[in-house]
C-alpha cells in the first residue's frame, strides 16, 4: 500500500499500488437507483407478529451491523402493501431520525427478505459503485460530520431524502473500491470474531458465577477438605457507610459505567459534568464500593462498582458508598456483585415508581439490611482467584478488540477523502 505524504489532488493518503489518477466527486444521487425510507404498517404495533416477513427498525441498525436479535415480523399481506420498502441483500441501511442517526449497515448477501418502517432508509447503489466501500464513508468521522451538518427541523432530529440524496463524495473506479472494500471487511471480520470471543467468555464468567454464588459448585482446601458452610450476613455486618466529604478538594469526579466500572468523568465524558463545588461529594479511596440506584442495561436493579483504577476519587452523594470490613475479599464481592445475585435482595426494598432522572427508589437503611450470603475468607479467595483469571483473559480480548477498532478508525480516515 502506498503512502502519499503530500496530497496534492483528489486522492487519498493512503492507497493500494497499482492505482492512479484522482477520484470523481459525485453527488449521492447519481451513483443510487434507490433512496427512501419505509413507514409504519396501518394498524402500528397491533399487526407485529412472531414469525412472517422481517421488518427492520432503527434498532436493528447498529454500528456497522445489521443486528437482528430480538426481531419484530409483519404478515406477507402487510409486506405486500409496502413493495416500495423490501429490502434487498446488499442495499445499505441508515438510520435517519433519534438518538441513533446516522449510523448504517450493509444488508448481507445472504439476507432472503424483510422491510423497514419510516425510521430507516434503503440506500440501493447502481452497480458501478460498491455499497461496501461508501458504507464505511458513512460510519467514518467525515460521515458523521456530514450527518450532523444535515439534520433539519427545530430539534434537528431528522434527515430528509433530498439532502441525502445531496451529499457528495469522492469515488474512485470500481477496482478500487473493491480492492478498498474487500480489506476493510477483512477488518470487519476480524471485528466480529473478536467480539464473539469476548461474548463466549463474558457468558462463560456469568454461568460460573450463577453456579459458585447458588453453592451448586464448591471449592475445597488445597489438601482436598471441605470449607465451612456459608453464613448469611446483612450487609451492614460486612461494611461500613462511607460518608467522608472532599475536604482535600479532590478533583478526580469519578461516575460509575456499567462496562467500566468507576471511572473518571474526564475519562468517560472527555468532560467534567459535576458541580463546581465539589466539596460536598463523597470522598472514596481504593477498593471501595459504591451503589448507583440508576437502573441500566445488565443492571436492572442498579449497578455496584468498586474503585479499582484510582487510589481515589470523589461521588455524588447520590451514590451509596461503603467500605468492607476484614470478614470479606473485596476481589470476592466484586465478582459477586457482578453476578447479579444480590438483585433479588435489592428488588425487595425497592419501592413502586422513580425518583428523578430514573433513579430506583432504594433506601439507605433498607440498602444496608439486604442479605448477602457468604463463604469463608478463605473460600471467598479461592473464588476469587478462579473468576479472577477468567476476567483478566477477557480484559485482555477487549483491549485486542480496541486496537482492532483504533487501526479501522485510522484507516478509514487515511483512505477516504
Amino acid at each position: 500500500m502506498a503512502n502519499k505524504k503530500l496530497k496534492v489532488s483528489n486522492v487519498p493518503n493512503l492507497r493500494f499500488p497499482g492505482f492512479e489518477g484522482e477520484w470523481e466527486v459525485k453527488k449521492l444521487k447519481n451513483i443510487a437507483d434507490k433512496v427512501n425510507s419505509g413507514k409504519t404498517p396501518l394498524g402500528g404495533e397491533a399487526v407485529y407478529t412472531k414469525e412472517g416477513v422481517l421488518f427492520i427498525r432503527s434498532q436493528n441498525v447498529n454500528n456497522d451491523n445489521l443486528e437482528l436479535e430480538n426481531s419484530t415480523f409483519i404478515p406477507e399481506s402487510v409486506n405486500n402493501q409496502m413493495k416500495n420498502s423490501i429490502v434487498n441483500p446488499n442495499d445499505i441501511l441508515l438510520n435517519i431520525t433519534g438518538a441513533s442517526l446516522g449510523r448504517s449497515c450493509v444488508v448481507p448477501n445472504d439476507f432472503k427478505i424483510g422491510n423497514v418502517n419510516q425510521h430507516v432508509c434503503i440506500i440501493r447503489l447502481n452497480k458501478q459503485s460498491n455499497p461496501r466501500f461508501i458504507q464505511p464513508i458513512f460510519s467514518s468521522s467525515k460521515g458523521q460530520t456530514i450527518f450532523n451538518s444535515l439534520q433539519t427541523g427545530s430539534g434537528r432530529e431528522g434527515l430528509n431524502f433530498e439532502s441525502i440524496k445531496g451529499i457528495k463524495l469522492s469515488i474512485p473506479i470500481p477496482d478500487e473500491q473493491y480492492k478498498i472494500a474487500s480489506f476493510l471487511s477483512l477488518i470487519d471480520e476480524r471485528i466480529s470474531t473478536q467480539n464473539k470471543i469476548i461474548e463466549q467468555l463474558e457468558t462463560l464468567i456469568q454461568n460460573f458465577r450463577n453456579q459458585i454464588f447458588k453453592q451448586k459448585i464448591r471449592f475445597k482446601h488445597e489438601l482436598g477438605n471441605e470449607f465451612s458452610q456459608w453464613k448469611v450476613y446483612k450487609l451492614r455486618d460486612i461494611s461500613d457507610r462511607v460518608l467522608c466529604k472532599n475536604i482535600e478538594n479532590n478533583q478526580n469526579v469519578l461516575t460509575i459505567s456499567a462496562q467500566l466500572g468507576l471511572i473518571s468523568q474526564l475519562d468517560f465524558f472527555n468532560k467534567s459534568v459535576s458541580a463546581k463545588n465539589v466539596s460536598g461529594y463523597y470522598l472514596l479511596k481504593q477498593n471501595d464500593f459504591a451503589y448507583n440506584k440508576s437502573y441500566s442495561k445488565g443492571y436492572p436493579m442498579g449497578a455496584i462498582k468498586r474503585l479499582k483504577k484510582y487510589d481515589k476519587g470523589i461521588v455524588s452523594t447520590l451514590y451509596i458508598c461503603f467500605r468492607f470490613n476484614g470478614l470479606i475479599n473485596v476481589h470476592f464481592m466484586e465478582q459477586y456483585f457482578e453476578s447479579g445475585i444480590q438483585n433479588i435482595e435489592i428488588e425487595k426494598i425497592a419501592q413502586e415508581g422513580a425518583r428523578n432522572h430514573g433513579l430506583l427508589n432504594v433506601g439507605v437503611s433498607d440498602f444496608f439490611n439486604i442479605e448477602i450470603n457468604l463463604p469463608s475468607i478463605e473460600e471467598q479467595k479461592r473464588i476469587a482467584s478462579f473468576l479472577s483469571k477468567i476476567d483478566k483473559k477477557i480484559q485482555t480480548e477487549k483491549a485486542i478488540l480496541e486496537q482492532f477498532e483504533k487501526q479501522k478508525k485510522y484507516l478509514l480516515h487515511e483512505m477516504f477523502i
